[in-house]
């Protein structure tokens, strides 16, 4: 009689699981929304993909800001790039911010993953590096501070 009992608790609890097969089933031969909005071909590898369209810098380097990117820097990227030409397990920073625009450069920092899978160039870097800048979650403020770093280390005075 107990197992009786058991069984039938046990298949109340699966039916009650089950629900509506049409709202549990997802398919997934189509792509979601998010993958069909934007492919590699809407990429703009001068600005690359993110929220900044547009970065003012000054003629002059803010001290204050790169001193706070440094700091910034040295606790979220330093273990993997040096601020030479030298890879470490990232590349150098050396020379980017004369490479790139200031707007690719926040974009990257702050979007890394989509400018990954669709820029050529990040692309043929992370077959020299072997693995993919990941995202440390830095707010616009930190962003920007590290490119004013960038521009430092690059000898903007």
């Amino acid at each position: 009689m107990r197992k009786l009992a058991i069984l039938t608790i046990a298949s109340i609890f699966l039916m009650s699981c089950g629900g509506d097969k049409a709202k549990n089933e997802q398919d997934f031969s189509k792509p979601d929304a998010e993958e069909t909005a934007a492919s590699p071909s809407d990429y703009d590898p001068k600005r690359g993909e993110g929220k900044y369209d547009k970065v003012d810098l000054g003629a002059s380097l803010d001290q204050a800001m790169a001193d706070k990117g440094e700091d910034v820097a040295g606790v979220k990227c330093l273990s993997c790039h040096k601020v030479t030409d030298e890879k470490l397990v990232g590349p150098g920073w050396k020379g980017v911010t004369e490479r790139r625009r200031p707007e690719w450069v926040m974009n990257f920092i702050t979007n890394p993953d989509p400018m990954i899978d669709k820029d050529p160039e990040v692309q043929a870097q992370l077959e020299i590096c072997l693995v993919r800048m990941p995202n440390q979650g830095l707010n616009d403020e930190e962003a920007r501070n590290i490119l004013e770093y960038m521009r430092k280390i690059d000898g903007v005075k």
